[in-house]
Order: structure tokens, then sequence, then C-alpha cells
């Protein structure tokens, strides 16, 4: 439990890490859907 407070109080005291962290995961969400794409198509001999 000590470990969601002490997240809390990082952020609270270093608020840009809150748009850090969401643009790292937004860049992970789009990342991953480009790769889905990417291998989805088959191109045989």
């Amino acid at each position: 439990m000590s470990d969601k407070n002490d997240m809390k109080e990082y952020l609270a005291a270093h608020p840009k890490m809150i748009g850090a962290l969401f643009t790292l995961v937004l860049l992970a969400s789009q990342a991953g859907s480009a790769l889905a794409a990417n291998g989805s198509g088959f191109h045989g001999p």
C-alpha cells in the first residue's frame, strides 16, 4: 500500500512527470498498433 502513496507523493512533487508518463503510454500504444498492422499482411511466394 505504501507504493501507491509513494507514487502519489512523487507525482505531486514533480507534476511534469505526469505528462511525461502519459506521453510514454500514448507512444507505446501507438507503436503496438503500428506493429500489429505491419505484421498482418502475408506476401507469399
